[in-house]
């Protein structure tokens, strides 16, 4: 495939010659949550032809924004692809889109689905260092048959996927995680509603919507 440039000296158009192809962007989204082999994000990008993956990882890592990497025995012998110290700093500009995209956010199309990885990336954009800081709980999130842990330790994230032992709060919020965290949907009114189900120290709901705010 031949390389698509732009003919500009700028920072900006040079990234976009890296990452700016169809679907380049989600894989790099995904692999910020943590190393994952061809198939795993075969799964989790719906729609994304075989072929067109192959190619995509090749140019990420032909870029120096991607690596392979031996997967330890215990998590099953194999190869994944993890984000290099290089890609790994385009994570506040994922997280930045991220952010601005879920303002246009209203009811799923009718061929849109969410993946666990766009619910741990929606974590790390929505995350508030601010309201944040000093702070240490965790909580453990059911969203589309997915679970997703977020530990905050002393004020940093940490999301990972999969269920979290001893949560601080386990949510389900169904499909009114996004009014939640845009302000558009109190938490009173949806625990007056019985929009979400809980499990844990109810209280810490207000404390999961400051901290993970689109507001």
């Amino acid at each position: 495939m031949t390389k698509r440039t732009y003919g500009q000296y700028c920072g900006f158009s040079r990234a976009l010659e890296v990452v700016g192809e169809r679907w380049a962007m989600l894989i790099v989204r995904d692999l910020l949550s943590g190393p994952l082999r061809f198939t795993d994000l075969l799964n989790g990008l719906p729609g994304i032809p075989t072929n067109i993956l192959t190619s995509r990882l090749k140019e990420l890592e032909e870029a120096g924004i991607i690596e392979r990497h031996a997967m330890a025995r215990a998590s099953g012998a194999g190869v994944a692809y993890r984000m290099t110290s290089f890609g790994k700093g385009l994570e506040p500009a994922i997280d930045a889109l991220g952010r601005w995209g879920a303002q246009t956010l209203a009811e799923p199309r009718a061929n849109e689905v969410l993946t666990q990885r766009s619910i741990m990336a929606a974590l790390r954009a929505t995350f508030q260092p601010k309201a944040a800081k000093g702070m240490t709980v965790s909580f453990e999130l059911h969203v589309a048959g997915f679970m997703v842990g977020a530990t905050i330790t002393r004020g940093a994230l940490n999301v990972t996927p999969g269920p979290l032992p001893e949560a601080d709060l386990v949510l389900d919020p169904a499909m009114v995680l996004k009014p939640l965290l845009s302000g558009d949907l109190s938490p009173s009114d949806a625990l007056k509603k019985k929009l979400v189900t809980l499990r844990g120290d109810r209280t810490l709901l207000s404390t999961f919507v400051q901290v993970f705010s689109l507001a």
